[in-house]
């Protein structure tokens, strides 16, 4: 056990000493049974002497085994990073496990994975550039284009490794990723002009998308021309990103010629017609994309949710949503469940363009497939519900549902959206429920607004508790709220009614004190015997 674990003083000897830490180590290095050196599982334990509190004590120092043999990768004093090297390596064919190594490097910190990245394929043999293009693709694929472009220029030291076509595919993907355009082009035209090799469709498909989401087009068309001089062949997502990027910048008609071009040499997909259909919808013109739609349907396309979804947002746009609501019973009648983004995108249109029983129906409907409206929606959509409720009084009991889930959800509710829902109550003559809102709003430190006061006092006044309608009158005062001169003229004139008369006055003297001339005046007996 002696030699499998060794004293702290044996570690301390050059060239270790150097590289450890003033602090003690101790290392345990376990030793297989059939094999000399040891396989690079260690244990690392960084003790304080200097203090008995375990808040105070170090944080474990860092030390990689890179050789088969020993030795210490000395790092600063940050955390514990366990890298087991059989674990990464084959030892049979001391290649990399690709996947292993992108794990273990992207576990790493940010600031510390170029360097371990630098470190370990120092000190690994790459036999051929496929080893290494695969480490590459890895890294690609692992979203981390960084560390591949980092690789990539350390590929100069591996003496019997050159770079291949695809090695510069990836190169120029990494840049694209990076949205790095013009660096992923001169990729390209080094590759081409300089090394002779050609890229794949898929490699310059990347780059004219690039091109297309930033609006030159002119770029991505050379890059079109680029690929018939080299007789390399777009293929129908080439076209796909080329007309996204036509109808991005509003050239609709291009893109639509584009579509009956591409028809006479290849099957469009359904992302082909949903391209120019968006198009299409973001220019008013909504019916032709859904003749779009009916094409490629005729075609033995199957239109996916994105599709429809383009059909909402232009039938919504141009103010027409109920033929969005159309769309949604041919969607699910074709097996295309709807999306958070396709009952959204509707339940928006319906409300801004006042179609409240068509949204009420559209939420109940989102609800029941098991979708959730967003905290801001659900204010507009509770807002419009207590505002329709007005003159449809049976919709009150659907916007006081929405209410009490908004409560029990405990979204933020909007101070207006509250103020419109105690309002609502008090016209549909729920004044329990609405005095309990109120109190509450009080409670949670909201100033509902004066309309709001008056419309409880007025409730009130019109169900004959003048007392109640007196009291909310200091309850004003807690709101911090100033009565207006509707407030006065509300209590006045109900005092008026029931022929009291010392209380009419006194909420007169009261108004004036405060600035305010109502319009009502308390009734003197002279008026009131005549």
């Amino acid at each position: 056990m002696a030699a499998l674990c060794p004293s702290p003083s044996g570690l301390l000897q050059s060239p270790v000493q150097s590289a450890l830490p003033n602090c003690p180590f101790f290392f345990g290095i376990c030793r297989s049974h059939n094999q000399k050196a040891p396989q690079g599982n260690f244990i690392v334990a960084a003790l304080s002497l200097s203090s008995s509190n375990p808040a105070e004590l170090p944080r474990l120092h860092t030390i990689h085994l890179l050789h088969d043999h020993y030795r210490f990768l000395p790092r600063k004093l940050s955390h514990l990073i366990y890298v087991n090297r059989n674990h990464l390596v084959d030892p049979r064919t001391r290649s990399f496990q690709v996947p292993d190594f992108v794990g273990t490097t992207r576990s790493l910190p940010t600031k510390e994975r170029t360097e371990f990245l630098t470190a370990y394929i120092k000190d690994t043999e790459f036999r051929t550039i496929s080893d290494f293009n695969d480490l590459l693709m890895a890294l690609f694929t692992a979203e981390e284009p960084d560390l591949a472009l980092e690789l990539f220029s350390g590929l100069s030291s591996y003496a019997s490794i050159e770079p291949d076509s695809w090695t510069f595919s990836i190169v120029s993907r990494c840049y694209c990723k990076k949205n790095h355009l013009d660096e992923a082009q001169r990729v390209l035209n080094h590759m081409v002009e300089e090394r002779g090799f050609h890229p794949d469709v898929a490699t310059i498909t990347m780059l004219i998308n690039g091109f297309c989401k930033r609006g030159k087009l002119q770029r991505a068309f050379e890059l079109l021309h680029f690929m018939g001089r080299i007789g390399c062949e777009p293929t129908v997502r080439t076209y796909n990103c080329l007309l996204k990027g036509m109808c991005y910048v509003g050239r609709v008609e291009e893109a639509f010629e584009m579509l009956i071009k591409i028809k006479e040499s290849m099957k469009p997909d359904i992302y082909t017609y949903t391209a120019v259909m968006d198009g299409f919808c973001k220019v008013g013109r909504s019916d032709e994309a859904m003749e779009l739609l009916d094409e490629a349907e005729e075609m033995g396309l199957t239109p996916n949710v994105v599709s429809y979804n383009t059909l909402f947002q232009g039938y919504c746009k141009e103010g027409r949503p109920l033929e969005g609501i159309g769309v949604l019973k041919q969607m699910k009648q074709r097996n295309c469940m709807p999306d958070y983004i396709s009952y959204s995108t509707l339940l928006h249109g319906l409300l801004k363009w006042g179609k409240i029983r068509s949204a009420l129906r559209t939420y109940k409907e989102m609800v029941g497939d098991g979708f959730e409206v967003d905290e801001r929606m659900m204010n507009t959509f509770l807002r419009r519900l207590c505002r329709r409720s007005w003159k449809e009084k049976e919709m009150l009991e659907d916007a006081y549902q929405v209410f009490e889930k908004m409560k029990k959800r405990f979204y933020v509710i909007d101070l207006s959206t509250y103020s419109l829902m105690i309002q609502a109550l008090c016209t549909g003559e729920k004044i329990e429920q609405a005095l309990d809102n109120l109190h509450d709003m009080i409670r949670m430190g909201h100033s509902p607004p004066t309309l709001t006061f008056n419309s409880i006092i007025r409730a009130l006044c019109a169900g004959g508790r003048v007392d109640e309608a007196l009291l909310v009158l200091s309850l004003m005062d807690e709101g911090r709220r100033m009565p207006n001169r509707i407030s006065y003229n509300l209590l006045i004139e109900e005092l008026n009614r029931r022929k009291w008369l010392l209380g009419a006055c006194k909420i007169y003297g009261m108004a004036l004190k405060r600035g305010v001339i109502p319009n009502r005046k308390p009734q003197t007996r002279r008026n009131v015997s005549m």
